[in-house]
């Protein structure tokens, strides 16, 4: 079964320096029929406008993974931790016991677009960490390329939950696949262009959750850009 959430049925919020949608129920905007998907808990497609950003706040017992598509993201946290995410770049700080941090837009003038992802880790209390790393356009490019797991394998960031986190840029008509093992929950958020999921259309901000599943056809329609995630229930 695949259910898609659309873009336009996302929460929305415009603070001026921030225009984000919410593909889950978050901050005030709450849709008890969006509490998430299994173990992911937050889809946020953030803008942030030159010179705007989030400033230290703080996290406990949560996956928090930062993708960029445009611009440059100032990291910084209470582990001492400080960096600029750039497009290619995927962080991921897990906020364990707790950690305060800060995001800004590196730019005083060029908008920022990133999407901030919330997964549930399996236990409470593990101790903070950071981990980030840059998959080149090759690597992204026509393929579906894993940049987070519970294992790391393959070069991918670690997660605390058995999840795996693929990225993937494709050209307009490239068709990638993907199998699901028995018993495993999916979800595909496009992130840029549209896309056929087996025959299924969705476009820009569309998320879709994938549920008995065994395999994935992703065509694309347009030049696309693709979050998939496989997961454990």
């Amino acid at each position: 079964m695949i259910t898609i959430r659309k873009a336009d049925a996302r929460g929305h919020t415009d603070a001026g320096w921030l225009d984000s949608h919410h593909s889950f129920s978050f901050g005030h905007y709450f849709d008890p029929e969006a509490m998430g998907f299994g173990p992911l808990r937050v889809i946020n497609d953030d803008r942030v406008a030159g010179g705007g950003g989030f400033p230290p706040h703080p996290h406990a017992d949560m996956e928090i993974v930062s993708y960029v598509l445009e611009g440059a993201l100032q990291h910084r946290d209470s582990l001492g931790t400080g960096s600029v995410i750039r497009p290619g770049d995927v962080q991921r700080m897990s906020a364990g016991t707790g950690i305060r941090h800060s995001e800004f837009n590196a730019s005083a003038t060029d908008p920022v677009h990133f999407l901030q992802i919330w997964i549930l880790p399996e236990a409470d209390g593990f101790a903070p960490s950071y981990e980030q790393t840059t998959f080149g356009d090759a690597e992204l490019s026509d393929r579906l390329r894993l940049v987070a797991s519970r294992d790391g394998r393959d070069g991918a960031l670690t997660l605390h939950r058995d999840v795996d986190l693929y990225a993937g840029r494709l050209k307009a008509g490239t068709e990638v696949a993907h199998a699901f093992a028995s018993g495993r929950l999916g979800w595909l958020q496009v992130v840029r262009g549209s896309v056929a999921v087996n025959g299924q259309a969705l476009g820009e901000g569309d998320g879709a959750a994938i549920e008995r599943q065994a395999r994935l056809s992703i065509v694309a329609g347009s030049d696309a850009e693709i979050l998939l995630f496989d997961m454990a229930r």
